[in-house]
């Protein structure tokens, strides 16, 4: 024998569970799922039907507190959850409390922290760090490489081209005032970052509102305004053929 699996988990029909695999107690699988090798299910943890979760995977991790961490809360998270259909790659980290909608797309070696939230049909690229306390919408593409700081709020149809930065302290972790602004970012419905560009914390992008590639944002964008350069300044208003609306996406 060469998995571990749990008498108290439970599995659902034509589910197939790759070597070296562990799945430990009052996990749930459903059905027509297919687990890869090396892949570790952490207790509790709710695996909806036809999901596959690709080699070297961990589902349901417990986050470690350094001493110096700025979260102290060590109170007892809710098992992940991944909703029906979605895609898991290889040397991905999904931690406790996260909660992924079906039919999400989560690529090869991207960490999603706890207490996060995915929505229906989201697309998460290679390598991409998503941080804890995120909430992230409906059909949104974050790209490769892309950074998602703490207590960030992205909504739906976004897009986050490869290497995007979020942040969320403008004290970089001198005196104790930090604590006081300590902000993620807010990308609204139908946001574009281009590659490389910077948010800096608590900035909004708001409705439809696109941040060319490489800039710095260091104030909130308006809706509809497409914003260039470091510092980013406006440079005209998004073309009417290109807003959500006209997209006939809904």
């Amino acid at each position: 024998m060469n998995n571990y699996i749990a008498g108290t988990a439970h599995i659902g029909e034509n589910t197939t569970v790759g070597h070296f695999t562990v799945v430990e107690e009052n996990v749930e699988i459903g059905s027509n799922c297919v687990i890869g090798h090396n892949v570790v299910i952490h207790s509790g943890s709710h695996i909806g039907n036809n999901v596959r979760i690709d080699a070297c995977t961990v589902i349901g991790k417990q986050p470690m507190r350094a001493k110096r961490s700025i979260f102290k809360n060590d109170q007892q998270l809710p098992p992940a959850r991944i909703g029906d259909n979605c895609l898991i790659g290889a040397q991905v980290v999904i931690y406790t409390g996260c909660e992924i909608a079906q039919h999400v797309l989560i690529a090869d070696g991207a960490a999603v922290r706890e207490n996060t939230t995915i929505g229906e049909s989201t697309i998460v690229g290679r390598n991409v760090t998503i941080e804890n306390y995120t909430n992230i919408g409906k059909k949104n593409k974050l790209e490769t490489n892309c950074y998602i700081t703490a207590y960030s709020e992205i909504g739906d149809y976004c897009f986050i081209a490869p290497g995007v930065h979020t942040t969320n302290d403008n004290f970089l972790g001198r005196t104790e005032e930090r604590f006081k602004h300590f902000k993620g970012v807010t990308i609204k419905t139908g946001g574009r970052i281009g590659g490389n560009a910077v948010i800096l914390p608590g900035k909004v992008i708001g409705e439809d509102a696109v941040v060319a590639a490489g800039a710095v944002v260091t104030k909130d964008v308006p809706p509809r305004i497409i914003v260039v350069g470091n510092p980013a300044c406006v440079l005209r208003a998004v073309p009417e053929e290109q807003l959500l609306e006209n997209q006939g996406w809904e």
